[in-house]
């Protein structure tokens, strides 16, 4: 992933609970190699925001974009671009965490590394427990498998719901730094998150939703 990725834009996008709007006319440009941390109290839209940047609820106004193009228009090659990872980890109970990687590259159309796949399930906690069915496993690791897909597939964006929770001391550090070799890399990182971290050099902003 050498190549500059492409813009990603949001254009007034907005988001309505009952009569109360969450949020109104959201809009911002994010270039390859940036970041947007977006930031708000319980119940201000982080979450909604998210699901609509990636495509799995609609802003009644507005538009986002993928390299110019309105994602509505060219979704499968907007999702063939995108890694999200929301409260929803979409991973088979059945299966175990080398399993989910696997059938995750299959989906994505990609070359699994075993030992690169090992190596991020080890980095965040679960080492021992790669053959292990997810049922076994605890919420809170469960959760360390999906973020084991964002290092070990390719994707240019991603789209993560507070990736940051339940991770000890040595996953956090291994999650930063798959974050900032991302960034390096030209991909593009939008995340929601109550805590600051330290992406370096790489550009970024800050959004607050505010209710």
């Amino acid at each position: 992933m050498n190549a500059q990725a492409p813009m990603f834009e949001a254009r007034l996008l907005s988001a309505q609970k009952g009569e109360q709007w969450l949020f109104e006319d959201i809009g911002f440009k994010l270039p390859g190699g940036a970041w947007l941390q977006v930031q708000g109290d319980n119940g201000s839209g982080k979450t909604t925001l998210l699901r609509i940047l990636a495509g799995l609820s609609r802003s009644p106004t507005g538009e986002v974009l993928w390299g110019g193009q309105n994602t509505r228009d060219e979704p499968q090659e907007f999702h063939r671009a995108l890694m999200y990872l929301g409260h929803q980890l979409g991973l088979k109970e059945e299966l175990s965490a080398l399993e989910n990687l696997t059938v995750a590259a299959h989906l994505a159309e990609q070359d699994l590394a075993l030992d690169k796949a090992l190596h991020a399930l080890r980095e965040l906690g679960l080492e021992g427990r790669a053959h292990l069915p997810l049922r076994v496993l605890s919420q809170g690791q469960k959760r360390r498998v999906a973020l084991a897909k964002l290092m070990s597939l390719q994707a240019r964006l991603w789209i993560l719901d507070e990736p940051f929770v339940a991770l000890d001391a040595k996953g956090l550090a291994a999650l930063l730094l798959a974050m900032q070799t991302h960034l390096r890399c030209g991909g593009l990182l939008i995340y929601t998150s109550h805590q600051s971290v330290d992406m370096g050099a790489h550009p970024g902003w800050t959004l607050r939703l505010t209710r």
